[in-house]
């Protein structure tokens, strides 16, 4: 090239450069930017992929068909709901990318339906809307943008999964990657609109609302737990005498005496002094379970309600002690009838919980003296003649409950009139309104007990008995009303499950208080649960405390159960339920847990939710709970948000009784990262800000009036094991 003598040396090299850089803008648009692409698998998987996949076989070198170069995936789903899934050994940041490109083809038969999923920073799948079917004999670019898919901050694999319930033919992946469009990221949806009012108190938020049944202490002591519940099928028949249990129908009717070292010391040191004690050294009340039934284990031998030697064959038998069975003849219908009690038990009276509760009070103090103060009146009794049939074939009624809970009731006060009782404890909504002898009759239409009872529901009709007693006595001998509850849809004690179940759990939490929301089972109806148990007291039997001692909505080892749990203790707060106990304890590591430590300790040091629930409104409670409380301690307004949706919702959120500009500090855990609580950088705000809310996730914002913005405190992390 010749230089023209007019042109400096400086202006020959900026010439240079402006054509290199319209050279690389040439060849960038030419090839689609594929210098940023993350090659997942071309010809073989990259390095750092490997399979995690489950009931799928697997072939990643399969020579026909291929898409590109000389090999491809071929996958078949042996059985329904199986995935193939390529994880990478490290994280992967996403925010270079915007969306999953790859290639199926669906051999001869085509038809594959599959759900795309990716796994999150915490190796957990994030559940989708995104279902593909493949063409037979052809080759699909399929391009999913990642907001479609959770949109996690970090990725740690991708996943094609069955959405049939069925298993599935072969099909072929090619040419997978991750790849950046070059088009903007999706704005944040506009969110409802949330007000906190900090000058409408509601009223103090019971510390015992998060309680949990049977947690461990290491558990215990990280959510700072304040109540652990002793409860179950398995403690109805429990005798501390021997430190057995009878597991019922749980386990083949069968006694089994716990694991103990020195059983020659009995009662002391049973596993419920065990329990106990652990309970103290955390600073945790705990809930007993006294037997109400009349019958508890004979010994420490193992024993059984329906011996096959002496009652015949069953459908089922216990496969490690096979003369155990199940109490149903071979045909699955028929029920064994005739057995003894005695086979396995002896009957007791209220003698014996009063003697019980004088052993604890020995070892731990009565209960104003720091022993023991919680008592349920035994667990489901509507359901004894199932849970309970060799020794309590025939159904509950509505005077036999009374009846013993007089009596036990009375035993309980008598022994230590500052025990607090909980009852009837039944276990769902049926009971709530009938008797065990009406569900047996079958006539819902026309129930006789509930008839012989002036057609009042049972629990109406039990607190008045309780209110009776106590004006004829003078003792109040029922301190909760204590009901169970499990969602009827599929979502209790379960897993996540698919994305309609998910859906379900989050609307289904409504049914704890909403009069607008219809229950989606078999229920038909609306349930307000708390708002009705506070009814049926005051017109009953005004002075009652609300209890609910199990429940459990599932899902906790996900994103999506840890959802519906924050939001439970949000709606238990803000609805002055006064006690309850997750039915059962989740995983230490899992997002259940987190939902907890939100509440209890978000921060590793012990920081915790409000004590004093205040105003707060979401304008569309489904996609963005709120929840409010005011922290005696140190006169912090916290605020919880629940994001249920798929999308990140920028709120305006106003914050009333406020003034001035103050400190807000801010706690987070989302779907992004299943392992750890977040503390994200203080601010100094205003009472009115706009927040954004990323996909499924969970924020408390701690709003610190008057307080000058300092060194942010350690984000608190709690790792997964390795």
């Amino acid at each position: 090239m010749r230089i023209k003598p007019e042109h400096t040396i400086a202006s020959f090299y900026k010439m240079i450069f402006c054509r290199i850089v319209i050279i690389l803008f040439l060849l960038g648009t030419a090839f689609g930017h594929a210098q940023g692409d993350l090659v997942i698998y071309s010809d073989h998987l990259e390095s750092g992929w490997q399979s995690w996949s489950w009931n799928t076989t697997v072939d990643f070198s399969s020579t026909a068909p291929v898409h590109s170069g000389t090999a491809a995936i071929s996958a078949t789903l042996d059985q329904p709901w199986a995935g193939l899934y390529l994880h990478h050994d490290t994280n992967i940041n996403a925010s270079s990318f915007d969306t999953l490109r790859f290639y199926i083809h669906g051999d001869s038969s085509g038809g594959n339906s599959l759900k795309v999923m990716l796994a999150d920073g915490g190796n957990t799948l994030i559940d989708s809307s995104v279902v593909i079917t493949s063409q037979a004999n052809t080759w699909s670019q399929i391009d999913v943008p990642l907001a479609d898919l959770g949109s996690p901050s970090q990725i740690s694999g991708v996943a094609w999964q069955d959405t049939s319930g069925a298993a599935q033919p072969v099909f072929h992946l090619d040419d997978i990657k991750l790849m950046n469009s070059g088009l903007p990221p999706p704005a944040p949806v506009t969110g409802p609109l949330l007000t906190v009012n900090r000058s409408i108190i509601r009223h103090a938020i019971s510390p015992y609302i998060y309680g949990i049944n049977f947690a461990d202490p290491l558990l215990a002591s990280d959510l700072r737990l304040p109540v652990n519940r002793w409860g179950g099928n398995a403690t109805t028949r429990y005798n501390y005498l021997t430190d057995t249990s009878n597991r019922a129908s749980d386990w083949f009717f069968e006694n089994i005496p716990n694991d103990n070292a020195h059983p020659e010391n009995l009662p002391a040191g049973s596993a419920v002094d065990h329990f106990i004690s652990q309970n103290k050294a955390t600073t945790t009340q705990s809930l007993i379970t006294l037997p109400l039934i009349g019958w508890t284990p004979k010994s420490r031998e193992y024993a059984c309600g329906f011996s096959v030697s002496k009652y015949g064959p069953q459908q089922y038998t216990d496969p490690w002690r096979p003369d155990c069975g199940n109490g149903i003849r071979p045909d699955g219908t028929t029920p064994v009838t005739g057995n003894a009690p005695a086979d396995t038990s002896i009957s007791i009276t209220p003698v014996f919980v009063q003697s019980w509760m004088t052993h604890l009070a020995g070892e731990f103090g009565n209960a104003a003296g720091g022993g023991v103060r919680l008592f349920n009146l035994d667990n489901e009794p509507m359901l004894w003649h199932h849970t309970h049939r060799d020794v309590h074939p025939d159904p509950v009624s509505y005077n036999e409950i009374r009846d013993r809970s007089f009596s036990y009731g009375a035993a309980i006060k008598t022994t230590d009139p500052d025990a607090l009782t909980l009852g009837p404890v039944l276990w769902g909504w049926t009971a709530y309104f009938y008797s065990a002898v009406d569900a047996q009759s079958g006539n819902w239409a026309n129930p006789p007990d509930r008839n012989a009872h002036g057609g009042t529901p049972f629990v109406p009709w039990y607190l008045q008995q309780m209110r009776a007693y106590e004006q004829q006595h003078g003792v109040r001998i029922l301190d909760y009303l204590d009901l169970h509850f499990y969602p009827q849809g599929g979502q209790a004690l379960t897993t996540a499950g698919n994305a309609d179940l998910q859906a379900l759990r989050l609307r289904s939490t409504r049914g704890l208080w909403d009069p607008a929301y219809t229950d989606e089972s078999w229920i038909g109806e609306p349930v307000r649960l708390i708002p009705r148990m506070r009814e049926w007291v005051a017109n009953n039997y005004p002075g009652t405390r609300l209890a609910i001692s199990e429940y459990n909505w599932g899902g906790l080892e996900h994103i999506n159960g840890a959802l519906a749990q924050a939001d439970i203790l949000g709606i238990f707060g803000r609805e002055g339920l006064d006690l309850a106990t997750l039915w059962d304890p989740p995983a230490s590591d899992s997002p259940g847990s987190f939902a907890f430590r939100m509440y209890r300790n978000y921060d590793g040091q012990g920081s915790h939710f409000g004590d004093q629930s205040i105003l707060a409104i979401s304008s569309d409670q489904d996609r963005l709970s709120i929840y409010a409380a005011r922290r005696n301690s140190d006169n912090a307004l916290t605020v919880m948000i629940i994001n249920k949706t798929a999308d990140t919702l920028k709120s305006p959120l106003t914050l009333s009784g406020v003034s001035g500009r103050y400190v807000l500090e801010t706690y987070r855990y989302s779907g992004d990262d299943t392992t750890r609580i977040v503390h994200l950088p203080d601010r100094q705000v205003n009472p009115s800000l706009s927040e954004a809310f990323p996909p499924r996730s969970i924020t408390l914002l701690v709003a610190h009036p008057g307080r000058q913005t300092g060194k942010a405190r350690v984000p608190y992390l709690l790792l997964l094991k390795e």
